[in-house]
Formats: C-alpha cells, structure tokens, sequence
C-alpha cells in the first residue's frame, strides 16, 4: 500500500494550542485517531471563531467536510500542548482546502505529531444544494 504524504501550502493563516485530554487517550496509552478528527474539528471551529463565523454559518452559508485525510507522524500523550498550524490550499468556486500541522515539544525539541488536510465544501441547507465560497471568507483564507 502506497503512504499518504501530506504536502503543507505556503503561508500560515492561524495557529492555536490544545491541550490532550484524558478522554483524548487510547487503550495504548496515547493519542487516539478519532480525537485527532476531534482536535482538527476544534482548531477549524476556532479559527471562524475568530473571524466571527461558526460551521453552520460562514457569510451565510454552511459548511461540510467532504474529506479528511490524516498522515500520523508520531505519539502524543495526555497532557501534551498541540500545536496546531492551519493553512489554506486550493479554493474552488464552492470548496477550499484545509491543512493542519500538529506538534508538541518535548525536551525542547518540537515533534511532528500529524499533517492534516480537510476538505471543505460551502452548502446551502435551505435548498440542499452547494454555494460559492463567499468573498468574506475567501479573504480570510488567503490572508
């Protein structure tokens, strides 16, 4: 089987910290795989947090993932500080891509914990059909 390899675009456009919690922890001990999807869906909730949109309402339209890719670099334990990196890729006329760079240090050295890419696609719930990717969020993405 071929490796997935995540290549991260140029240009950062937000970075948060997240704490791994308990809950976050697997029967081996680290961090699961679904609270990886977990942290992604925090750190992108964040970033429209701060730019005055939620998922369900981005500049009047909605938001679906339609893909989510995960390429794990190494292990994270309970009580690791996440770096996470957000960065945008290729926008489309309804779509844009999302990619995540996951980290932590230790021992003062910075450890790759994952890459990430989410695929997002605009929606209009009220009549069931894709949307533009409005202006305003376009310009927070290339910024």
């Amino acid at each position: 089987m071929a490796r997935l390899k995540i290549e991260l675009p140029q240009g950062e456009i937000a970075s948060f910290s997240i704490s791994v919690r308990i809950t976050d922890i697997n029967y081996a001990n680290h961090l699961g795989n679904n609270a990886i999807v977990e942290i992604i869906h925090e750190a992108r909730v964040q970033f429209l947090t701060m730019h005055g949109f939620t998922e369900s309402n981005v500049a009047g339209t909605s938001l679906i993932m339609s893909e989510l890719l995960v390429e794990y670099k190494s292990e994270s334990f309970y009580k690791d500080i996440l770096d996470i990196t957000l960065y945008c890729g290729e926008i489309s006329r309804v779509s844009f891509a999302l990619f995540y760079k996951i980290s932590t240090k230790r021992n003062q050295q910075e450890i790759l914990i994952a890459l990430a890419k989410t695929g997002m696609v605009c929606y209009d719930y009220t009549i069931k059909k894709v949307s533009s990717v409005p202006e305003e969020l376009k310009s927070i993405l290339v910024s």
